[in-house]
C-alpha cells in the first residue's frame, strides 16, 4: 500500500469511526470503489490497522480526559462531590462494553468473513440509514441526561454495539440509537456511545498487537503517518460531533441517514459497472 492510500484510508477511518456510518462498511467499500489492490486481512495490512486504532483511541482520551480523570478519582477519594454519579457512569460504561468484547472475541471473523463483501456492505449501510431515521424518530424527544441511565440501558446499548461488526452497521450509530430509545437525548447518548468506544478500539488494537509481533512486521513511515492522521482527523470529527448534537436535538440523524441511503445506493450501482 502507498503513503497516498494509507493516508486516504486513515482519512476515512477517522472520520467514519465516530460519524455513525460505519467504518468497518467504509473499509470493505473504499477498496473496491478505488480499485486498490489491499488485502486488509493480511499481515502486511496488519501495522496500519493497528496503527489507525491506536490513533482513534488516543483522540477519545485526549478527548474525555477529564472524563477518566473523573472516574479514576471517584474512586480514590469516594465521599467528593459527584463522585457517585461518576462512579455509577463508569459501571455503566464497563456494563455497556461487556457484550462486545464477549460477542467480538467469539464471532468476529465469523461475521467478518460472512458479511465482509462489498456488495453485503453496501445493502447494510443502506439498512443502517433506516436504523438512524426510524431510530430518530421513535427515540425520546425528553432529552434525557446521562445521570437517568441505569443498567437496563446500558446493557441494551452494549448489545446494540455488537451489531456493529457487521460491515455498514455503525457502532456510534447503533448506541446512539438504543441510548434514545433508552431515553437519553442525543448528546448524552453520543457522549455514553464514545465513552464506550476507548476501551473497545483499544481493544482492539491490543487483540492485533500480538499478531503484530508474531508476523515480525514493522512499523514505516507510512503506517506512523496513517495513525497520526487517524487520529487527528478522529479529534476533529469529535468537536464537531459532539457541538452538532449539542445544538441539534430533534431529527439530529437525519443527515447521516441519508447520506448512508446515498453513500450504500451509489456504491452498489458503481460495483454494478465496475
Amino acid at each position: 500500500m502507498t503513503t497516498i492510500q494509507a493516508i486516504i484510508l486513515a482519512f476515512i477511518q477517522g472520520i467514519t469511526e465516530l460519524f455513525p456510518i460505519s467504518s468497518l462498511g467504509h473499509a470493505v467499500l473504499a477498496p473496491r470503489l478505488l480499485n486498490w489492490a489491499v488485502n486488509e486481512h493480511s499481515e502486511d495490512f496488519l501495522p496500519y490497522l493497528v496503527v489507525m486504532h491506536l490513533g482513534t483511541a488516543i483522540a477519545l482520551l485526549i478527548y474525555f480526559w477529564r472524563d477518566w480523570l473523573e472516574f479514576l478519582s471517584s474512586w480514590i477519594s469516594g465521599n467528593a462531590p459527584g463522585a457517585a454519579a461518576n462512579r455509577k457512569l463508569f459501571v455503566l460504561v464497563v456494563i455497556a462494553t461487556i457484550p462486545a468484547v464477549i460477542v467480538g472475541y467469539v464471532f468476529r471473523k465469523l461475521l467478518g468473513d460472512a458479511f465482509g463483501t462489498p456488495v453485503i456492505a453496501a445493502i447494510f449501510l443502506i439498512l443502517n440509514g433506516f436504523v438512524l431515521y426510524v431510530g430518530d424518530r421513535i427515540g425520546t424527544s425528553a432529552g434525557g441526561k446521562l445521570d437517568q441511565l441505569n443498567w437496563k440501558g446500558a446493557l441494551s446499548i452494549g448489545i446494540a454495539q455488537c451489531f456493529a461488526l457487521i460491515p455498514g452497521i455503525s457502532r456510534s450509530g447503533a448506541t446512539i440509537v438504543m441510548g434514545l430509545l433508552a431515553g437519553l437525548g442525543h448528546e448524552a447518548a453520543a457522549r455514553f456511545s464514545f465513552l464506550m468506544a476507548t476501551p473497545i478500539i483499544l481493544g482492539a488494537t491490543v487483540l492485533e498487537a500480538p499478531k503484530l509481533l508474531r508476523s515480525g512486521a514493522t512499523l514505516g513511515s507510512a503506517a506512523i503517518i496513517s495513525g497520526v492522521v487517524a487520529g487527528v482527523v478522529a479529534y476533529a470529527s469529535l468537536v464537531f460531533l459532539m457541538r452538532y448534537f449539542k445544538s441539534h436535538e430533534a431529527e439530529a440523524l437525519n443527515p447521516f441517514a441519508f447520506y448512508c441511503w446515498g453513500a450504500g445506493a451509489l456504491s452498489l450501482l458503481a460495483m454494478a459497472f465496475i
